[in-house]
Protein backbone atom coordinates (compact mmCIF):
# COMPACT_ATOMS: atom_id res chain seq x y z
CA UNK A 1 0.00 0.00 0.00
CA UNK A 2 1.12 3.53 -0.95
CA UNK A 3 1.64 5.32 2.60
CA UNK A 4 1.07 9.41 2.05
CA UNK A 5 3.61 11.44 3.51
CA UNK A 6 3.63 12.80 6.54
CA UNK A 7 5.22 15.61 8.51
CA UNK A 8 4.09 14.49 12.04
CA UNK A 9 6.51 11.89 12.90
CA UNK A 10 9.92 11.94 14.57
CA UNK A 11 12.41 9.21 14.65
CA UNK A 12 14.82 8.63 17.26
CA UNK A 13 17.43 5.68 16.49
CA UNK A 14 20.55 4.79 18.39
CA UNK A 15 23.18 3.38 16.73
CA UNK A 16 25.31 1.05 18.09
CA UNK A 17 23.68 -2.64 17.26
CA UNK A 18 20.55 -0.50 15.74
CA UNK A 19 21.85 1.34 12.66
CA UNK A 20 24.88 -1.06 12.45
CA UNK A 21 24.93 -4.59 13.40
CA UNK A 22 27.26 -3.70 16.72
CA UNK A 23 29.60 -1.70 18.65
CA UNK A 24 31.62 0.58 16.78
CA UNK A 25 34.18 1.04 19.19
CA UNK A 26 34.01 -2.75 19.78
CA UNK A 27 34.59 -3.18 16.14
CA UNK A 28 37.39 -0.73 15.88
CA UNK A 29 39.34 -1.99 18.50
CA UNK A 30 38.81 -5.50 17.73
CA UNK A 31 39.97 -5.01 13.42
CA UNK A 32 43.01 -3.37 15.43
CA UNK A 33 43.82 -6.07 17.78
CA UNK A 34 43.39 -3.69 21.42
CA UNK A 35 39.75 -4.82 22.36
CA UNK A 36 41.16 -7.69 24.73
CA UNK A 37 43.69 -4.73 26.61
CA UNK A 38 40.46 -2.40 26.34
CA UNK A 39 38.59 -5.13 28.48
CA UNK A 40 41.30 -5.51 30.65
CA UNK A 41 41.36 -1.51 31.52
CA UNK A 42 37.53 -1.61 31.74
CA UNK A 43 36.75 -2.37 35.19
CA UNK A 44 39.14 1.09 36.33
CA UNK A 45 38.27 3.40 33.74
CA UNK A 46 34.75 4.47 32.15
CA UNK A 47 34.33 3.18 28.99
CA UNK A 48 34.66 7.37 27.05
CA UNK A 49 37.31 8.09 28.82
CA UNK A 50 38.91 5.02 28.08
CA UNK A 51 38.35 5.08 24.87
CA UNK A 52 39.95 8.29 24.34
CA UNK A 53 43.13 6.94 25.67
CA UNK A 54 42.65 3.83 23.16
CA UNK A 55 42.91 6.01 20.69
CA UNK A 56 46.37 8.04 21.82
CA UNK A 57 47.52 4.27 22.47
CA UNK A 58 46.65 3.62 18.46
CA UNK A 59 48.27 6.76 17.34
CA UNK A 60 51.76 6.06 19.31
CA UNK A 61 51.43 2.39 17.25
CA UNK A 62 51.56 3.98 14.01
CA UNK A 63 47.30 3.98 13.27
CA UNK A 64 46.83 6.80 11.58
CA UNK A 65 43.31 8.82 10.98
CA UNK A 66 42.89 6.76 7.32
CA UNK A 67 44.01 3.71 9.10
CA UNK A 68 40.77 4.05 11.08
CA UNK A 69 38.01 5.81 8.58
CA UNK A 70 39.34 2.55 6.46
CA UNK A 71 37.98 -0.09 9.05
CA UNK A 72 34.91 2.19 10.07
CA UNK A 73 34.08 1.95 6.78
CA UNK A 74 34.09 -1.80 7.07
CA UNK A 75 31.50 -1.87 10.18
CA UNK A 76 28.60 -4.54 9.51
CA UNK A 77 25.62 -3.10 8.69
CA UNK A 78 21.70 -5.11 7.81
CA UNK A 79 21.07 -4.44 3.96
CA UNK A 80 17.96 -3.45 4.58
CA UNK A 81 18.73 -0.77 7.24
CA UNK A 82 19.82 1.60 4.39
CA UNK A 83 16.67 1.30 2.77
CA UNK A 84 14.40 1.62 5.64
CA UNK A 85 16.26 5.02 6.52
CA UNK A 86 15.72 6.23 2.99
CA UNK A 87 11.87 5.39 2.85
CA UNK A 88 10.95 6.82 6.63
CA UNK A 89 12.79 10.13 5.14
CA UNK A 90 10.80 10.13 1.78
CA UNK A 91 7.70 9.52 3.83
CA UNK A 92 8.25 13.07 5.52
CA UNK A 93 9.84 11.83 8.68
CA UNK A 94 12.06 14.23 10.89
CA UNK A 95 15.23 10.89 11.08
CA UNK A 96 16.95 11.80 13.73
CA UNK A 97 20.29 9.74 15.95
CA UNK A 98 21.10 9.77 19.37
CA UNK A 99 23.90 7.75 20.06
CA UNK A 100 26.21 6.94 22.87
CA UNK A 101 28.88 6.08 20.42
CA UNK A 102 32.01 8.81 19.11
CA UNK A 103 30.75 11.49 16.33
CA UNK A 104 33.93 10.98 13.96
CA UNK A 105 32.95 7.13 14.33
CA UNK A 106 29.06 7.78 13.49
CA UNK A 107 29.58 10.72 11.29
CA UNK A 108 32.42 8.79 9.32
CA UNK A 109 29.94 5.34 8.58
CA UNK A 110 26.61 7.16 8.03
CA UNK A 111 28.59 9.44 5.38
CA UNK A 112 30.04 6.09 4.08
CA UNK A 113 26.65 4.65 3.41
CA UNK A 114 25.33 7.69 1.79
CA UNK A 115 22.76 8.72 4.45
CA UNK A 116 24.50 11.72 5.81
CA UNK A 117 21.53 14.31 4.12
CA UNK A 118 18.73 12.11 5.61
CA UNK A 119 19.36 13.16 9.75
CA UNK A 120 18.53 16.31 10.83
CA UNK A 121 20.37 16.03 14.10
CA UNK A 122 22.72 13.86 15.63
CA UNK A 123 23.51 13.52 19.47
CA UNK A 124 26.58 11.56 20.14
CA UNK A 125 29.54 12.02 22.28
CA UNK A 126 31.99 14.94 20.89
CA UNK A 127 35.12 13.89 19.01
CA UNK A 128 37.74 15.72 16.59
CA UNK A 129 41.07 15.29 15.56
CA UNK A 130 43.78 17.04 17.41
CA UNK A 131 47.41 18.73 15.44
CA UNK A 132 48.91 15.59 15.94
CA UNK A 133 47.06 13.74 13.96
CA UNK A 134 44.86 11.46 16.83
CA UNK A 135 41.75 11.19 17.79
CA UNK A 136 40.32 12.82 20.98
CA UNK A 137 36.99 11.38 22.62
CA UNK A 138 35.34 14.05 25.03
CA UNK A 139 32.10 12.86 27.27
CA UNK A 140 28.76 14.14 25.82
CA UNK A 141 27.49 15.39 29.70
CA UNK A 142 30.78 16.49 31.38
CA UNK A 143 30.42 14.27 34.77
CA UNK A 144 33.16 15.80 36.45
CA UNK A 145 31.72 19.70 36.39
CA UNK A 146 27.84 18.90 35.51
CA UNK A 147 26.72 15.10 36.11
CA UNK A 148 23.26 14.26 34.78
CA UNK A 149 22.20 12.58 38.02
CA UNK A 150 20.82 9.10 35.76
CA UNK A 151 20.81 6.14 37.85
CA UNK A 152 20.10 4.38 35.09
CA UNK A 153 22.82 5.86 32.44
CA UNK A 154 26.76 5.67 32.04
CA UNK A 155 28.34 9.28 33.29
CA UNK A 156 29.18 10.46 30.30
CA UNK A 157 25.66 10.16 28.36
CA UNK A 158 22.08 10.67 29.42
CA UNK A 159 19.44 9.83 26.50
CA UNK A 160 16.87 10.70 28.78
CA UNK A 161 17.93 14.10 28.80
CA UNK A 162 18.33 14.80 25.48
CA UNK A 163 15.25 12.93 24.25
CA UNK A 164 13.25 15.82 26.74
CA UNK A 165 14.73 18.30 24.90
CA UNK A 166 14.10 16.69 21.48
CA UNK A 167 10.50 16.26 23.20
CA UNK A 168 10.06 20.10 23.93
CA UNK A 169 11.47 21.20 20.38
CA UNK A 170 8.38 19.00 19.02
CA UNK A 171 5.83 19.29 21.62
CA UNK A 172 3.88 21.98 20.74
CA UNK A 173 3.38 20.64 16.88
CA UNK A 174 2.05 17.57 18.46
CA UNK A 175 4.26 15.10 16.59
CA UNK A 176 4.40 11.74 17.63
CA UNK A 177 8.14 10.03 18.45
CA UNK A 178 9.34 6.23 17.13
CA UNK A 179 12.34 5.27 19.34
CA UNK A 180 14.36 2.49 18.12
CA UNK A 181 17.59 1.01 20.48
CA UNK A 182 19.15 -1.91 21.44
CA UNK A 183 21.22 -1.11 25.46
CA UNK A 184 20.23 -0.47 29.15
CA UNK A 185 21.17 3.31 27.84
CA UNK A 186 17.89 3.24 25.36
CA UNK A 187 15.62 1.87 28.66
CA UNK A 188 15.97 5.93 30.24
CA UNK A 189 14.36 7.73 26.93
CA UNK A 190 12.01 4.76 26.64
CA UNK A 191 10.28 5.40 29.56
CA UNK A 192 10.17 9.43 28.29
CA UNK A 193 7.97 8.37 26.19
CA UNK A 194 4.27 9.28 26.00
CA UNK A 195 1.36 7.08 25.21
CA UNK A 196 0.96 8.21 21.73
CA UNK A 197 4.59 7.18 20.81
CA UNK A 198 6.66 4.06 20.03
CA UNK A 199 9.61 1.96 21.21
CA UNK A 200 11.01 -0.07 19.06
CA UNK A 201 13.37 -2.43 20.92
CA UNK A 202 15.67 -5.30 19.60
CA UNK A 203 14.88 -8.32 20.28
CA UNK A 204 17.12 -10.59 22.85
CA UNK A 205 19.10 -7.46 23.51
CA UNK A 206 19.20 -5.65 26.94
CA UNK A 207 16.39 -2.87 26.06
CA UNK A 208 14.16 -5.90 24.95
CA UNK A 209 15.30 -7.59 28.95
CA UNK A 210 14.57 -4.54 30.67
CA UNK A 211 11.27 -3.62 28.85
CA UNK A 212 10.08 -7.38 29.34
CA UNK A 213 10.62 -7.23 32.86
CA UNK A 214 7.94 -4.63 33.68
CA UNK A 215 6.27 -3.41 30.31
CA UNK A 216 3.47 -1.31 32.03
CA UNK A 217 6.24 0.95 32.78
CA UNK A 218 6.62 1.94 29.12
CA UNK A 219 3.95 3.99 28.33
CA UNK A 220 4.59 3.85 24.51
CA UNK A 221 3.70 1.24 22.43
CA UNK A 222 6.25 -1.66 21.95
CA UNK A 223 7.36 -3.19 19.10
CA UNK A 224 10.33 -5.61 19.06
CA UNK A 225 12.26 -6.18 15.63
CA UNK A 226 15.11 -8.69 15.52
CA UNK A 227 17.52 -7.87 12.35
CA UNK A 228 17.02 -5.33 9.64
CA UNK A 229 14.80 -7.07 7.62
CA UNK A 230 12.16 -6.88 10.31
CA UNK A 231 13.17 -3.42 11.84
CA UNK A 232 12.43 -2.37 8.01
CA UNK A 233 9.24 -3.85 7.81
CA UNK A 234 8.03 -2.82 11.52
CA UNK A 235 9.16 0.81 11.47
CA UNK A 236 6.93 1.49 8.27
CA UNK A 237 4.02 -0.18 9.93
CA UNK A 238 3.91 2.09 12.54
CA UNK A 239 4.23 5.11 9.83
CA UNK A 240 1.28 3.45 8.10
CA UNK A 241 -0.09 3.26 11.94
CA UNK A 242 -0.17 6.61 11.50
CA UNK A 243 -0.57 7.98 8.46
CA UNK A 244 -4.08 6.27 8.60
CA UNK A 245 -4.69 7.75 12.16
CA UNK A 246 -4.14 11.23 11.11
CA UNK A 247 -6.70 10.77 7.92
CA UNK A 248 -8.85 9.64 10.11
CA UNK A 249 -8.01 12.56 12.80
CA UNK A 250 -8.07 9.53 15.65
CA UNK A 251 -5.87 7.62 17.84
CA UNK A 252 -8.08 4.49 18.59
CA UNK A 253 -5.54 1.94 19.49
CA UNK A 254 -7.78 -0.70 18.08
CA UNK A 255 -6.29 0.18 14.77
CA UNK A 256 -2.97 -0.78 16.01
CA UNK A 257 -1.44 -3.42 13.59
CA UNK A 258 -1.40 -6.71 15.87
CA UNK A 259 1.52 -8.58 14.50
CA UNK A 260 3.99 -6.50 17.13
CA UNK A 261 1.70 -4.26 18.76
CA UNK A 262 2.44 -3.51 23.22
CA UNK A 263 2.12 -6.59 25.37
CA UNK A 264 2.08 -9.02 22.81
CA UNK A 265 5.51 -8.42 21.19
CA UNK A 266 7.13 -9.00 24.68
CA UNK A 267 5.12 -12.19 25.39
CA UNK A 268 5.29 -14.00 22.20
CA UNK A 269 8.65 -13.02 20.80
CA UNK A 270 11.45 -15.68 21.71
Amino acid sequence: MLMKKTSEIVIVFDFDSTIIEMDSDNWLLGEFGAIDKFYQLLPTTPWNPLMDRMMKELHSEGKTMDDIVEVLKQTPMHHRIAPAIEAAHALGCDLRILSDANMFFLETIVKHHGLDDYFSEIDANPSYVNEEGRLRISPYHNFVTSPHGCSLCPPNMCKGVVLERIQRSVGKEGKRIIYLGDGSNDYCPSLKLKESDYVMPRKNFTLFKLISENPSLVKAEIHGWSDGEELERVLLQIIDTICVEEKNNTTNPSKLIAADCKLGTINCST
